[in-house]
């Protein structure tokens, strides 16, 4: 199968019995959530039987999601809820991956937060002090606002920045404001552009943290998909053969860019941002770069694996 990697071949196009010796060429599986597991509050069909059968055949199976606003527990409550078999220790979302980021650093001073309480809830647990969480209006004017309504807070050590639907001017001014002393750590939990949702344009966090950077001036370090420092937590922290591990994803410029720089195998599924026709576009280039974002295979949503798995 090796002749297929980075190919962006369709997986059903194959035989049945290469797709049952692809099946089992991985021994540990890493799936994104949001466009392959459920959208919102809707499960995707067929992927817990899926994701349930890969643990049955004694495949580790991680969640591993860009999504910072529930804390790991809050995503264990939602997985098993849509008959997923996961545990929290098996389940990483960019809150928890930034909290043990400055745990491990014994950070000791405090964060401002612009994100929601999976970030506040997640340095709870691991006893770092933050900023609440919540809106903050600008309620008169600019003028007010440098004048009498802020007051920095000198404890503040380091800036996170994650999904804010409350995301509002003030809180901008007041990040770029901390972010002005150079010892002032700027972490971002992802830079996701937009969520899967159909007929709409959602805003990710990557359109929040580029705000920041701009009037910042600085660059964020980013905790989630395609970052180094998800990669270097996942392969120190879990013990796993990049060779024999698969990346799922829907959104090939974080989970199949991650899994390319893991050494992962990668599988694009269509139930949420890419699909084929972004790969057929991206095979014309001639861009190295685009050319990292080809999975070594796609198939229309994970449930079309479920037809191979009684043969494994």
């Amino acid at each position: 199968m090796e002749k297929y990697h980075g190919s962006g071949t369709n997986l059903t196009s194959l035989s049945r019995e290469d797709v049952v010796t692809w099946l089992k060429s991985f021994d540990c599986c890493l799936t994104d959530c949001d466009g392959v597991l459920w959208i919102y509050t809707n499960t995707i069909p067929g992927s817990p039987e899926v994701i349930n059968k890969f643990t049955a055949l004694g495949k580790r199976v991680f969640f591993i999601t860009n999504n910072s606003t529930k804390t790991r527990e809050e995503f264990l409550e939602k997985a098993t809820k849509m008959n997923y078999n996961v545990n929290a220790e098996n389940i990483l979302s960019t809150a928890f991956l930034v909290a043990q980021y400055l745990k491990n650093l014994n950070f000791q001073k405090k964060v401002f937060i612009v994100g929601s309480t999976g970030i506040a809830r997640e340095l709870d647990a691991a006893g770092i002090k933050h900023t609440d969480v919540g809106p903050d209006v600008l309620e008169t004017n600019l003028a007010d606002l440098v004048q009498k309504g802020f007051t920095p807070d000198p404890e503040v050590g380091a800036v996170v920045v994650g999904f804010d639907e409350h995301f509002s001017f003030p809180k901008m001014f007041k990040a770029a404001s901390y972010l002005s002393n150079p010892d002032v750590l700027f972490i971002a939990t992802n830079t996701d552009e937009r969520f899967p949702m159909p007929g709409f344009v959602v805003p990710g966090t990557g359109s929040i943290v580029r705000s920041i950077e701009t009037c910042g001036e600085r660059k964020a370090l980013v905790m989630g998909k395609p970052s180094p420092y998800a990669c270097e937590y996942i392969l120190k922290t879990y013990g796993i053969d990049p060779k024999r591990t698969l990346m799922v994803g829907d959104r090939c410029n974080t989970d199949i860019l991650l899994g390319k720089r893991c050494g992962f195998q990668t599988l694009m599924v269509e139930s949420g941002i890419h699909s084929r026709k972004d790969l057929e576009e991206w095979k014309k280039s001639d861009d190295p770069e685009t050319k990292e974002l080809i999975p070594d295979f796609y198939v229309d949503c994970l449930g079309s694996l479920e037809t191979y798995l009684s043969d494994l």
